[in-house]
């Protein structure tokens, strides 16, 4: 458990005590500890004795021992045995906190969202004090909303769902391999359901395996080479199996991955050639002879082309683009990771402990990124923590021979227009990436200003997420991102691809249009923890989406590339 897991549990202990109705005083000790800890710029396994950390007591020093050795708080599975379990999930409605719940509770026997609907419909609510008759609609409406699934759902549920399904599939032994298709394949920002495509020489084992999977909650078909199944997941996600044989698993994965545009334009080409294409094969459309492929690269190669990825087959100008060799990015091109955090911030490991994932990884250079002073909620660097962090980079950096480490940071850009640090503490820095955590609601002017000065900045490298939007849960503010894309062109400032499915910010088609302004991209994960880093595939998938080249992504360069990228800006400055 690293200390972001543990700070969650003992804010979560907090919270069931206090829906439980519990000593106000007792509540306030988790929560002073949790923050105790976030404030300490040590990883967990460096905090010998919790109790040295000012608000932290004997008692919760207890439970983060016993956290830390167990995984398991005595304490909270106790709570978790004596609050209804309905109640916590109502902490997500909005204008519900741990306080108002259990007023819900104690006073009107609320217990989940039936009985909370019930209290709704019937005008209970607004009759508590704290409540009203606006808190009552509000929740009304929230508990509406909250019922009914959207058509798509943001990719970041649907590859943890997939993630989960497929664990499941790795356990059928009679499965010799299966793939994922369509829009989670081809890595869309929202995706209506899932499709597998699974090769098996015992389908009706395979068949009767899947209807066992636990998450199965219901058989929407049940036919010879197809299967769709309704899984639980929070929301009920219909998933659609079709089975093969070896000889047709490349033409029917290239079928359902789509897109539908993308299998127009390679059906025109088979046209052109006499041919029909189908989930089957390639069919001669004279001798009614069928060709299989033993893979989707030779499938391409039927039709002069090279290999195309699946996140590139949007039906736009892959084909043209694939007609030759093309320098698509992939995973093995990364050098490096410049966007992380750490204890020192809100991150979860040391510097050392993210260096050193960064080294398992293979990676010639990173940049340790913690967020700046103004943002307070993730306990940002002020200048004097700043330049003691860079000493510890400095001094990690000199340990391991195999890597090299830049001190940066995650400046935020204020809602006034100004950086938040000053130059002489930037100037010290190895890389800086500017990026806007507030205001959102600004004009697109304001937010422009705010953009221009840290383009303009000596010292600004990237900028962060540029968009500032949360796929299914935040637009983003209002930001002319032709002209963001044509400044940092002009500044020798790279742009963000954020790799968190979260965000994938820049989105795909802007990302396409960097090349007009030479602009430079940076694929960063903005990892919190180690396990983070892994989100760098995603990553070079919307790359790929975007037909970027190896050459616009900072990522692909050698360390002396990399830093004279960087310090042509200070020269030119």
């Amino acid at each position: 458990m690293n200390k972001k897991e543990l700070v969650k549990e003992l804010e979560t202990i907090a919270l069931y005590m206090e829906i439980q109705g519990s000593n106000p005083f007792k509540i306030s000790a988790y929560r002073k500890a949790a923050q105790a800890l976030e404030k300490d710029e040590r990883p967990l396994s460096e905090i010998s004795n919790p109790e040295e950390l000012a608000g932290i007591g004997k008692g919760t020093a207890a439970v983060i021992e016993e956290l830390r050795e167990t995984g398991k708080s005595a304490q909270l599975e106790k709570l978790k045995e004596e609050v209804p379990p309905g109640l916590v999930p109502l902490i997500k409605l909005p204008g519900l906190g741990g306080k108002k719940i259990a007023k819900l509770y104690q006073e009107l026997a609320i217990s989940d969202t039936e009985s909370l609907r019930k209290a709704c419909k019937e005008k209970k609510v607004r009759q508590l004090a704290g409540f009203g008759a606006k808190t009552e609609e509000n929740i009304a409406a929230a508990l509406d909303e909250a019922g009914t699934r959207p058509e798509r759902l943001p990719i970041t549920f649907m590859l943890e769902t997939a993630q989960i399904l497929e664990l499941e599939l790795d356990k059928i032994t009679d499965i010799r391999r299966y793939a994922r298709a369509g829009s989670l394949r081809r890595l869309e920002e929202t995706i209506k359901d899932l499709d597998y495509i699974i090769e098996t020489s015992r389908i009706d084992v395979v068949r009767e395996r899947l209807k066992e999977i636990e998450l199965v909650s219901d058989i929407i078909a049940d036919g010879a080479a197809k299967m769709s199944l309704e899984m639980d997941a929070g929301y009920a996600i219909q998933v659609d199996f079709r089975f093969v044989s070896e000889e047709a698993f490349a033409t029917t994965l290239h079928h359902f991955t789509g897109s539908k545009e993308h299998n127009v334009q390679i059906r025109q080409l088979a046209k052109q050639q006499g041919e029909k294409v189908s989930e089957y094969g390639i069919e001669h459309a004279e001798t009614g002879e069928m060709k299989t492929f033993r893979s989707e690269a030779a499938f391409f190669a039927h039709f002069g082309l090279h290999y195309i990825p699946p996140e590139a087959r949007l039906g736009k100008d892959e084909i043209e683009c694939y007609k030759e060799p093309y320098d698509t990015i992939t995973l093995q091109d990364i050098r490096g990771d410049l966007h992380m955090h750490t204890t020192w911030s809100d991150g979860a490991e040391s510097v050392e402990g993210m260096v050193n994932a960064a080294r398992k990884r293979g990676y010639e250079w990173m940049a340790i990124t913690d967020h700046s002073q103004f943002l307070q909620v993730a306990h940002g660097l002020n200048e004097e923590r700043v330049m003691r962090q860079i000493e510890e980079i400095r001094r990690v950096n000199d340990k391991y021979a195999d890597i090299h480490v830049l001190a940066g940071i995650e400046m935020d850009i204020r809602p006034d227009g100004t950086l938040d640090l000053e130059d002489h503490v930037l100037k010290e820095l190895d890389l800086v990436i500017a990026s806007i955590h507030s205001a959102f609601s600004q004009s697109e002017t304001e937010l422009m200003k705010r953009m221009e000065t840290a383009l303009e900045s000596t010292y600004v490298n990237i900028i962060a997420h540029p968009t500032g939007r949360l796929i299914g849960r935040r637009r983003g503010y209002q930001i002319d991102v032709e002209k963001l894309l044509e400044r940092a062109g002009q500044t020798g400032t790279a742009l963000e691809l954020n790799a968190n499915p979260n965000r994938l910010d820049l989105a795909a088609d802007w990302l396409r249009k960097a090349e007009d302004y030479d602009t430079k991209i940076a694929i960063n994960t903005d990892a919190h923890q180690t396990g983070n880093l892994d989100m760098m595939e995603i990553g070079t998938g919307i790359a790929r989406k975007a037909l970027l080249q190896k050459q616009q992504v900072i990522n692909t360069w050698t360390y002396p590339e990399l830093t004279a990228f960087i310090n042509k800006k200070r020269r030119n400055s």
